[in-house]
């Protein structure tokens, strides 16, 4: 069983990177179409010291403090019980090992950007990413704590958009000069960011459906209609989140283009425009 906690800390972080990663997307092909190139992290553009590998920090540092949350915070450092793995924290096990692969991420990239002796590519660092995101599927998937119901039913929705992660980030190895699968990529992010939120205020907070309620650590519908009831609404706030994320990445398209916007793109508009009529 989770906690609002536990959800939100996760979520802010997706969110904060996938917004960040849609913008620079979305500013790096306004301003070079031609030369666009996927990039699995974006730094800050205008600095040469620390603050450039801000991205990369907040990965690597965010990821390290919920490991340590996890690990350490709520195992009560329990480790063992009775000379095995304490059964009463495999979920707790589980999480850290998680937040360890996006740890390992980060520390790969900065180490790439300042280190001869690591200095992977742009797709490399799309696969090391994919087997982060993996990694988080796995846990989902074959989880420890069994999902059951509404519960389950929210975790089965985060497990499809960690899933969109996946694809987009290594159809990014292949197709390194696509902007749509960059842009995808930033996309699928935040979306996992912001179910993350959602999940939380639902199962966790004060959005949880009528007939349904956390009780001993699980949710519990009084019948079946509450429970698909509660499900039908999570379709709708999936929805909800998919329109708004959409709405604001062609308005920041827009906002992207009136100020950096290149000669280039306007002459592929024109292009593309004469194919459409012809």
């Amino acid at each position: 069983m989770g906690s609002f906690q536990g959800h939100a800390l996760p979520g802010s972080l997706f969110m904060l990177i996938g917004i960040w990663h849609i913008w620079r997307s979305l500013v790096r092909y306004v301003s070079n179409p031609k030369d666009f190139r996927v990039r699995v992290w974006n730094p800050v553009p205008g600095f040469d010291g620390k603050l450039k590998y801000l991205e990369l920090y907040v990965v690597a540092i965010g990821a390290f403090i919920d490991l340590c949350i996890e690990l350490l915070y709520s195992t009560h450092l329990k480790f063992f019980a009775n000379g095995v793995l304490n059964p009463s924290h495999l979920n707790d096990f589980e999480h850290a090992g998680m937040l360890l692969m996006f740890f390992i991420f980060g520390v790969v990239c900065l180490l790439s950007e300042n280190s001869r002796i690591v200095s992977l590519p742009d797709g490399a660092l799309c696969f090391v990413a994919a087997t982060a995101f993996g990694a988080e599927y796995l846990l989902f998937y074959f989880h420890s704590t069994t999902h059951k119901g509404l519960e389950g039913y929210y975790h089965l929705l985060l497990v499809l958009l960690i899933a969109l992660c996946i694809i987009t980030v290594v159809a990014g190895a292949f197709l390194p000069t696509s902007f749509p699968v960059d842009l995808s990529s930033g996309i699928a992010i935040t979306l996992q960011g912001l179910w993350f939120y959602q999940t939380a205020f639902t199962l966790y907070g004060p959005m949880m459906p009528d007939g349904c309620q956390l009780k001993d650590d699980k949710i519990m519908c009084r019948t079946t209609a509450n429970r698909v009831r509660g499900e039908l609404l999570a379709n709708c706030q999936l929805f909800a989140l998919v329109f708004v994320v959409l709405v604001a990445v062609v308005v920041s398209y827009g906002v992207a283009a009136s100020k950096y916007r290149h000669s280039d793109v306007r002459s592929l508009h024109m292009v593309q425009d004469g194919l459409d009529k012809d």
